[in-house]
């Protein structure tokens, strides 16, 4: 039952939960042969180890759903132990009215699921690669939250009094910013008047808060991308945050089998789309979606300012292609350079936790 079943000798599905993981044990066959739920913590974790010792012999392997969510905790305790761990997605559960399902059944299905992959995924590490997806997903954070907040502001000029929005509709965004900050109240305003201004001057400030917080946090991370993969930095059209998310994409080195496999992450694999006379690929709209987007970042970059990328795509058009097949040929490209470096020189982000 595919390759995983020639390799060892147990199959340990995990389904996590917040303050529960339950487990089953599985044969090659899919057959359980033992069952257990523990509390998700570190007690949990050791309870649980040693319950899987005392009932496998030989080589067994743990496949665990959510390893970068609930999962996370019990995955990196079974690494430290020197334990192989994979990950697999939520298992499909049974077309069937019952809809049967609870939390044994779930176990079983994901080392099932297992079983039947040929390719199998290896969770990502903690440490480094942590420390950069958290710092992205914060900065995310704010720039949508700024994002919003302009909005705000500009619903508030278009309906405000005519005497402010007079004042403000001229401004650039960012003179509108800061010149809402700075109003100030006039006893002499009308409720409406006043309440305006102090909506505009909270909104304003908030926009601002979150812009110097963002730009805090792009700091943060190109000095921790600095420090693991400087070679990342020196390519054309690479900045800190699309480097810390091709970081945090890859994770170390060895994840991958190949440069293929992480252009199929990244959404950026060619997917044939073939009919009669007609050879051609299409867009993947599959995988990391947010590796995808950094892909797409560098290769806009690439286009609009690397002299040897403009060249490629000018002979790419006279050759009859597309922009959107010149650019997905060029994110299939940069999938398999950037991959190389980060294999070749992964710098600081190792196999450590």
């Amino acid at each position: 039952m595919g390759m995983l079943a020639d390799r060892a000798e147990y199959v340990i599905g995990v389904d996590t939960h917040r303050d529960s993981h339950t487990v089953a044990v599985c044969t090659p066959t899919g057959a359980v042969v033992a069952e257990t739920t523990v509390t998700a913590d570190a007690g949990g974790y050791r309870r649980l180890l040693q319950f899987v010792r005392a009932r496998t012999e030989g080589h067994r392997v743990w496949a665990i759903e959510g390893t970068g969510s609930f999962g996370a905790g019990l995955t990196g305790f079974l690494l430290e132990q020197g334990e192989w761990v994979v990950e697999v997605d939520r298992p499909a559960r049974p077309a069937r009215r019952d809809g049967a399902k609870s939390d044994r059944l779930d176990a079983a299905r994901a080392a099932r699921e297992a079983l039947t992959r040929q390719h199998l995924a290896q969770p990502r590490r903690r440490g480094d690669r942590e420390a950069l997806r958290v710092l992205l997903a914060s900065r995310e954070g704010a720039i949508l939250a700024r994002t919003q907040a302009v909005g705000q502001l500009k619903a508030l000029i278009i309906n405000a009094p005519d005497q402010l929005r007079r004042q403000l509709r001229q401004l650039t965004t960012h003179g509108q910013l800061h010149r809402c900050a700075r109003l100030r109240t006039n006893p002499t305003h009308s409720t409406e008047h006043r309440a305006t201004i102090i909506a505009l001057r909270s909104t304003a400030r908030r926009a601002l808060a979150l812009t110097a917080e963002a730009a805090e946090l792009e700091s943060e991370l190109h000095q921790l991308v600095r420090t693991l993969a400087p070679a990342l930095l020196a390519e054309p059209g690479v900045g800190p945050i699309t480097a810390a998310q091709l970081l945090s994409s890859w994770s170390h080195p060895g994840r991958f089998r190949s440069e293929a496999a992480f252009a199929s992450l990244a959404g950026a694999a060619p997917i044939p789309a073939s009919s009669g006379q007609s050879i051609r690929h299409r867009l993947n709209r599959g995988g990391d979606r947010q590796l995808n987007r950094a892909l797409h970042t560098i290769a806009l970059s690439r286009l609009g300012h690397h002299p040897e990328t403009k060249r490629y795509a000018a002979r790419r058009s006279a050759e009859g292609k597309t922009t959107r097949e010149i650019r997905r040929c060029l994110k299939r490209h940069l999938a398999r350079r950037l991959y190389r470096i980060l294999e070749t020189n992964p710098g600081n982000l190792g196999p450590r936790s």
